[in-house]
């Protein structure tokens, strides 16, 4: 696994910026330390390569019974093609809703109701957008056995609702790891590794 090589290489390229002291505001209104730009990924192939590598480890581990690797459009779409190719299995993506047009796909790609499936998506803040790939996946008679992606904040909300859709959810790497990490390494003073704890424990209502 390479998860100080993966964190060392999103920090540097400014993929993952971290800013205790310069607090980010989101479009939900969320005042936040930390913004992330996963889809830049896939401009650095060594970078790409290692998070396929990891992404394809996660999965053959924890969903050993995987036998179609599903891209959450569009961001987890290029992630899903690189794990599928590693784990040579077949791959389908996820559109966020049908097309208008043709036969009105929301699923690219064949699979049946007795395949296993694995929804790939970049980041999950509060697990809405995956949680719909996987509903309107579902709703096709698509079985999904489990949903990894690359980073996750690890928000109370999101736990909350993979619980309430019961299903397995297992990221690469989280928030709280990251920040332990980047602190580890002396990124940080005791003062703003206390300012990036606090926000992940009530994010809503956080204030710098």
């Amino acid at each position: 696994m390479h998860q100080d090589q993966i964190i060392n290489k999103l920090i540097s390229e400014k993929i993952i910026t971290i800013s205790p002291d310069k607090p980010f505001t989101y479009a939900s209104g969320m005042h936040s330390p930390i913004y992330t730009d996963l889809r830049l990924t896939v401009s650095y192939p060594d970078l790409r390569d290692m998070i396929a590598s990891d992404l394809a480890n996660v999965i053959a581990k924890e969903f050993p019974k995987v036998t179609i690797i599903g891209g959450v459009a569009t961001a987890g779409i290029p992630h899903a093609a690189l794990v599928a190719d590693k784990l040579h299995l077949p791959m389908i993506y996820v559109r966020p809703k049908p097309k208008d047009h043709g036969k009105g796909k929301q699923i690219e790609g064949y699979f049946t109701d007795k395949d296993k499936i694995v929804l790939i998506d970049d980041l999950i803040t509060t697990g809405g957008s995956v949680l719909k790939a996987f509903m309107a996946t579902k709703n096709d008679g698509g079985h999904v056995i489990g949903i990894s992606s690359i980073f996750t904040y690890n928000l109370p909300d999101a736990e909350e609702n993979f619980s309430k859709a019961k299903i397995k959810y297992v990221p690469l790497l989280s928030y709280p790891e990251l920040i332990k990490k980047e602190n580890e390494i002396g990124h940080f003073s005791e003062k703003q590794y206390n300012i990036l704890k606090s926000w992940h424990k009530d994010p809503w209502n956080w204030k710098a």
